[in-house]
């Protein structure tokens, strides 16, 4: 795949393990023609010390502006953010950034809402999906999932951002813990309204290849059959690696990128 371009990248402003200008130097020298970078936050509500947090946003945007500068001509250098949606906590919308000035913002849920108020990560590690799962929603999978898609749904529908994040990230881990039926009824239905929530918003939807790099899955999110009723409503895609590391900024790009009529320089 020519003149990659990737959008969903974390430094080590936030989790990554590589800095910025080591991930701009890797995706030069891999022959991408833009690279965006999108540390996890968590606006207005900052709850975690590990996300990029407001104090940090203009030294977090010139870092970035500065590889932007020494890349020039050679790799678009892009700063976004990849921004948190936590009913009654945090949200990407774009005024909550206007201090970084982005140039574009991802939205993703990694955290549920339970019905007691509790935060029960989606994608933290299998053992904590079981015990939120067991604590907060009765232990039902189902009950769990349908809430992970509505607050997909409201984040789509409710705040100002440019691409909507690992759509079923709830399926990272479903493939070792079978917590979840991925062909059950109940469960196509929530990804139909799903779609059209998002088909309605205008937003673009990434094809995220994070799951593969990080070894829990050989697929990408969404799924084929989540990706096939988005396409049959008009959603745009974009190809991303959710790249937390040099060598995965590229990850299964040549796959998947033949899979889609993805957006390409959309921002």
């Amino acid at each position: 795949m020519d003149g990659k371009e990737n959008y969903h990248t974390h430094s080590k402003w936030c989790d990554g393990r590589n800095t910025v200008e080591e991930l701009a130097a890797g995706a030069e020298a891999m022959g991408f023609a833009a690279l965006g970078f999108s540390s996890h936050a968590m606006l207005p509500a900052d709850p975690l010390d590990w996300p990029l947090t407001a104090p940090r946003l203009a030294a977090y945007a010139e870092s970035v502006r500065a590889a932007a500068r020494a890349h020039e001509g050679r790799l678009r250098v892009l700063c976004g953010v990849e921004a948190d949606y936590v009913k009654g906590a945090c949200f990407p919308d774009r005024p909550a950034y206007a201090a970084l000035s982005p140039d574009y913002v991802i939205g993703s849920v990694h955290f549920v809402v339970a019905p007691d108020g509790a935060w029960v990560a989606v994608d933290e590690s299998p053992e904590a999906l079981l015990k939120g799962v067991a604590d907060h929603f009765g232990g039902s999978a189902e009950a769990f999932v349908r809430a992970y898609f509505e607050q997909q749904r409201e984040m789509a529908s409710g705040f100002d951002f440019d691409i909507i994040g690992h759509a079923d990230l709830c399926r990272k881990f479903n493939g070792g813990l079978g917590l979840f039926d991925e062909d059950a009824a109940w469960y196509r239905e929530a990804v139909a309204e799903t779609a059209d929530a998002f088909a309605a918003s205008g937003k673009l939807v990434e094809v995220n290849t994070g799951a593969i790099s990080r070894g829990w899955m050989d697929d990408a999110y969404p799924s084929a059959a989540f990706r096939g009723e988005l396409r049959s409503r008009g959603v745009r895609f974009v190809l991303s690696s959710d790249a937390h590391s040099v060598d995965a900024l590229d990850c299964a790009f040549d796959r998947f990128g033949r899979c889609e009529d993805f957006v390409r320089s959309p921002f």
